[in-house]
């Protein structure tokens, strides 16, 4: 199994990239697929998931490219109302990527549809979450933005 962080400084965005058994997941991609469809081939794996843990305001997403050139599924967590073809997962729902597990936990804070997605091996042993920006390191995304959508939220 394998989990690399792909960082870019420029927008100090970080995609995900899963790989066991030779399948992929993809978790945030940024608008320019080709380096995600490169590493892939690089561990001779299928891109079979493309996970978002939002909409996402401050970057446009690689998602339906991903989709279109790798045959992927779309994975929104449960509140999401995507105007394209998309799975929406249901809190809890599991995926199989090889012989990981990627289950779905629905966190809405940093925006309604927000989820989290816990990984875990085929032993059944838990090794860390996704979580957009939903979880920083020391900090949370910003709840505020929700605002924007429901007026009567507060």
């Amino acid at each position: 199994m394998k989990v690399e962080q792909i960082y870019t400084g420029c927008i100090a965005h970080a995609a995900y990239y899963l790989e066991s058994n030779s399948e992929a997941a993809i978790y945030d991609p940024l608008r320019e697929v080709q380096p995600y469809i490169d590493r892939a081939k690089k561990d001779n794996a299928k891109i079979k998931y493309v996970f978002e843990t939002h909409f996402h305001a401050d970057f446009v997403s690689g998602h339906l490219d991903l989709a279109q050139k790798e045959g992927a599924k779309i994975v929104y967590g449960p509140t999401a109302k995507p105007g394209f073809e998309a799975l929406v997962a249901e809190d809890n729902q599991e995926f199989k990527v090889g012989n990981y597990t990627v289950k779905v936990l629905y966190t809405p804070g940093h925006t309604l549809e927000s989820t989290t997605y816990l990984l875990i091996d085929e032993k059944g042993k838990e090794h860390g979450i996704i979580s957009g920006d939903t979880l920083f390191i020391g900090d949370v995304g910003r709840p505020d933005l929700a605002q924007h959508v429901i007026a009567d939220l507060t």
